[in-house]
């Protein structure tokens, strides 16, 4: 027996009316939990909508050009037996189904735990609603005391039938903060929190910290010494690469809210209004965006900037103004690898597989990082996020500007297969086709300008990258081998780096590494 299922849009971080630029499905496709249904623009960004149900699309309610906002409808879904059981069920199913639970299902109630002794704290954030599907360990809700906020975990994994609390609710140990329509065995394994004489503070073992009991779930007593912005604020400011000390705030006891950081970056980004300087701390000021009527000088032709350049360029200001940038230049002898290259070529033409030197270069990046992998990673406040996983972004010049498309798994893939993908995503960026999936997750990136010319340049970070490399055209100079010069390729090779994580001597080796590589590829296999 099948269901139809409404795909809605949700939560987009407040945004009203946003533009829907791509549609990535239609009538008769088939979709998983995931998927990406639509790409929606805001000022600032780009995001995909993913399928919170898997099934057939029966109907799509919305195009390219329309404007959404949060639970306007994307697309009718036919989801078959088990699997309109498993999809996510929208807000509107759960609320029908509210307050009875699903059969098979029990009625859990989340309760606010052990939080020391505190009475009549403030909610000042709630991040969850009825429909959402919470699993244990998720935040539900912020609190506030004098002196510190913290999250409320949900000790039961479920669907939420109802929200028993609303900013602006003062709450104690025990008050009731939800309903979760949990699975037999997940609330047995994980249940609701008693009141606060049922959950005392555990005993601290010699040297360790004392913790407090959130129902199952021992959590560390740093959880209350956080600044002064909820969690919500935290992940913007990472994500536009803001310094959260470096601003304001307008919140209660002068806390940092939403529209603070937004305020920050907008300022920095765009001509600051009269009267209104934004300052870099230190008594460093911005000074207005110089005003000049052009037309006074000769003819002038106003062009407005393409949708890409527009993106690209406020992430580009945002990089280079938050990001300390150094960058290391070396020159690598690429002159038996290039006869190796013009070999394969030959080889391989029949097949139309053509071998660029940039794959050569992704080749030798990969190794590089493997042996360093602190250029593989990303900074998260204090923590260093190291991925175990290489995907290499590469610049690639269109005539709508700058697109970045990323081969996944670099290291997992031989020179041939990084060809192949090479030619295929650089045709589709020219022609621009790529998805948005295909410009997503690069942990390292190469901007190459070898079929352009040049000697050196200093390539801007793609954050939350850490490093950059920037390849010029190889040139043929004159190199002294200890008796004589003799003719050699040589290309040259830009790194930028984060000095934040990275220091110099490391991007030195780096880039010491990398040379030798392209110098002699065998390297590159052992």
């Amino acid at each position: 027996m099948s269901q139809i299922l409404e795909i809605k849009v949700p939560d987009i971080g407040g945004n009203e009316n946003v533009d829907v630029i791509d549609v990535m499905v239609k009538v008769g496709d088939t979709v998983k939990v995931d998927d990406a249904l639509i790409t929606l623009e805001t000022e600032k960004a780009t995001m995909d909508v993913p399928a919170d149900a898997a099934g057939r699309v029966t109907e799509v309610r919305v195009k390219t050009g329309d404007k959404v906002s949060e639970g306007s409808v994307i697309v009718l879904v036919e989801a078959a037996g088990d699997a309109a059981v498993s999809a996510p069920p929208t807000v509107a199913a759960v609320a029908e189904q509210a307050p009875a639970a699903p059969a098979g299902k029990l009625e859990v109630t989340v309760t606010v735990p052990d939080i020391g002794g505190h009475q009549n704290v403030d909610v000042i954030e709630v991040m969850v609603k009825v429909g959402d599907t919470v699993k244990v360990d998720d935040a539900l809700i912020t609190l506030e005391t004098d002196k510190a906020t913290m999250d409320v975990p949900s000790t039961a994994a479920g669907v939420i039938g109802r929200v028993l609390v609303k900013v602006g609710d003062k709450v104690s140990a025990g008050s009731p903060i939800i309903e979760v329509a949990a699975t037999a065995n997940t609330a047995a394994a994980a249940a609701a929190p008693a009141p606060v004489a049922a959950a005392p503070v555990q005993a601290a073992s010699h040297g360790a910290s004392p913790k407090t009991a959130y129902g199952n779930t021992p959590v560390n007593e740093s959880i209350f010494n956080r600044g002064h912005a909820g969690p919500a604020v935290r992940k913007l400011a990472r994500e536009l690469g803001v310094d959260l000390t470096r601003i304001k705030g307008t919140g209660r006891r002068d806390r940092v809210v939403a529209s603070d950081v937004k305020a920050f970056v907008k300022n920095l980004m765009q001509n600051p209004a009269a009267g209104s300087v934004p300052s870099l701390g230190g008594g460093l000021d911005l000074l207005p965006w110089p005003k000049v009527d052009f037309s006074k000088f000769g003819d002038i032709e106003t062009i407005p900037l393409s949708r890409i350049k527009k993106i690209s360029g406020q992430n580009l200001a945002r990089n280079w103004v938050m990001i300390p940038h150094v960058t290391q230049h070396d020159d690598a002898d690429m002159t038996e690898l290039e006869a190796f290259r013009q070999t394969l070529n030959q080889e391989w033409a029949k097949a139309g597989i053509k071998f660029s030197p940039l794959a050569f270069i992704i080749k030798a990046c990969v190794k590089a990082l493997q042996t360093y992998p602190d250029f593989n990673a990303s900074l998260d406040g204090e923590n260093l996020v190291v991925k175990k996983y290489i995907h290499i972004g590469f610049a690639a010049d269109t005539p709508n500007g700058l697109v970045v498309p990323v081969i996944r798994d670099a290291d997992k893939k031989g020179l041939r297969d990084i060809a192949i993908e090479l030619t295929e995503l650089s045709q589709k960026a020219r022609e621009g086709k790529l998805k948005p999936q295909e410009m997503q997750g690069a942990s390292f990136t190469i901007s190459s300008l070898g079929g352009i010319g040049g000697t050196y340049f200093t390539p801007i970070i793609n954050a939350p990258e850490v490093a950059i490399l920037g390849v010029c055209k190889a040139q043929t100079r004159p190199v002294w081998n200890g008796k004589k010069f003799t003719p050699r390729l040589m290309c040259p090779l830009s790194l930028s780096y984060d000095h934040r994580v990275i220091d110099g001597a490391a991007a030195c080796r780096f880039t010491t590494l990398l040379t030798q590589l392209l110098a002699d590829f065998r390297r590159v296999t052992v």
